[in-house]
């Protein structure tokens, strides 16, 4: 996700609404809807609700997004929207103003998508229409509860730049527009809107990128100034690692922001990375949880620094890259970081882990498919290799271990001890306190997950 530097945020006086997320699971059906809107009638808190589109919608958009599809091809895929919609409709009956908005929306989608798409405009267009309808559908599911639930388009207010498919959010002009057209509604209403879009200046349809919903809750949680914002999926909060590789995996009660920012930057699924700097800069607080077993709790994530030192949780993120530059013109010379670096940034391409020696640098890039940046490009290459040797190599995972005030002399012998039976690239520590980095061969990282966890953490994990 490209994020940009933004203008002091002023908070003035909170007030006591929530904001709530739900992802598609938790809309993926009528019964999920069913059971998520019972969460919000229980938490009078609750004033805007940001809807996942229902899950297996956006996969069919994104297929329906490739120029290549025969036409029957194309339709199966539009008959797949059209199945996961009607099913949940079928268990409802729409007030007037839902029924004429959601037909209509329906219709524009199937003229859309029947079309061969050129621009990332209109790509952008597309895959915006899961969230449009899932939440007509669940509006009407909250007003069956009793609820005066209305339905807004979130495009009315969350303004972006024009980077179709990975927008940039305008801050001050998101705050603005929600200051004039949704503040207004939120005294005795519940707000319907949907997460991941927004709208340029020209008043295009953009996107956050996949899995921007959290992103887009904790933002207008910030331009309403809410006190927390609550995001709903399919887990009991964040793990210590992942319960599917790690059977005793625990839920973590509570994290600080930085603990939760390096933890969704570096590999966990559960929390969208760019969800922390809304929550951070504005001090509203975080909390992840299951929205299928809402009465087991989550994880809260807050400003206060944890109360546990030391390492809390361990992920992964696959599919990086180790970019090694080598050349003797490192030895006593000044500018050559500075050079590699300003070639990088000509290629848009970030970097996540350094590590130098007298006259190498180690640099390590996200390739992962849902990177929002480029793939590593031979014209970068080759700029850098008119003044050094340079190495790529491809197939490595970077494991992160987080947590709080983390020094390398306590758990040194235990760490290394696991890694000895593993082939380790790069080491990086140092830079945070809040993360301990090493790159290893993909075909090794899930076991070297399990033997970190097993050995620092399934004695104690964090609660």
């Amino acid at each position: 996700m490209t994020t940009q530097s933004v203008p002091h945020v002023v908070l003035g006086n909170k007030s006591n609404y929530t904001v709530a997320k739900f992802g598609g699971t938790s809309v993926a059906n009528f019964a999920a809807m069913d059971h998520s809107s019972k969460i919000i009638v229980a938490d009078k808190s609750v004033r805007i609700v940001a809807l996942s589109a229902s899950a297996g919608v956006t996969n069919h958009l994104v297929e329906l997004c490739n120029s290549s599809l025969s036409e029957d091809e194309r339709q199966a895929h539009i008959n797949g929207v059209l199945a996961i919609q009607q099913a949940i409709l079928a268990e409802l009956s729409l007030d007037t103003d839902l029924e004429q908005g959601f037909a209509q929306t329906l219709a524009a989608f199937e003229k859309l998508a029947s079309q061969t798409l050129q621009t990332k405009a209109l790509h952008d267009e597309l895959l915006s229409f899961g969230e449009r309808l899932s939440t007509y559908l669940f509006t009407q599911v909250l007003r069956s509860k009793g609820l005066n639930a209305i339905r807004f388009d979130v495009r009315q207010v969350l303004k972006t730049d024009s980077q179709f498919g990975k927008a940039t959010p305008n801050v001050a002009a998101t705050a603005q527009a929600a200051s004039a057209l949704l503040v207004p509604l939120l005294d005795d209403q519940v707000i319907v809107t949907q997460g991941f879009i927004g709208s340029d200046e020209h008043g295009q349809t953009t996107t956050l990128g996949r899995g921007g919903s959290d992103y887009s809750a904790a933002l207008l949680a910030e331009a309403i100034h809410a006190k927390s914002v609550h995001i709903w999926t399919d887990v009991v909060g964040i793990f210590s690692t992942d319960p599917r590789l790690c059977v005793k995996a625990t839920p973590i009660a509570r994290l600080s922001f930085d603990e939760a920012a390096e933890m969704a930057t570096f590999g966990a699924k559960v929390l969208h990375p760019a969800t922390i700097l809304p929550a951070s800069r504005s001090h509203i607080n975080v909390f992840v949880g299951s929205s299928r077993e809402p009465e087991r709790g989550g994880t809260w994530i807050e400003r206060e620094k944890s109360q546990l030192p030391g390492i809390r949780a361990v992920t992964q993120r696959k599919n990086q890259i180790l970019l090694t530059l080598k050349s003797p013109e490192m030895l006593l010379a000044s500018g050559f970081l500075a050079r590699v670096f300003t070639i990088l940034s000509e290629f848009n391409i970030s970097v996540d882990l350094v590590t130098t020696s007298e006259i190498s640098v180690a640099i390590t890039l996200d390739n992962a498919p849902n990177a929002s940046r480029p793939e590593l490009d031979q014209g970068c290459l080759d700029k850098l290799a008119e003044f050094c040797h340079v190495s790529v190599e491809n197939n490595l995972t970077l494991v992160a271990l987080i947590g709080s005030e983390i020094q390398l002399r306590q758990h040194e012998m235990n760490l290394m001890q696991v890694l000895s039976d593993f082939n380790i690239r790069l080491i990086c520590h140092g830079a945070s306190k809040h993360n301990l980095c090493f790159l290893v061969e993909q075909g090794e990282s899930d076991n070297v997950v399990q033997a970190i966890h097993s050995r620092l953490l399934e004695s104690d994990c964090a609660a």
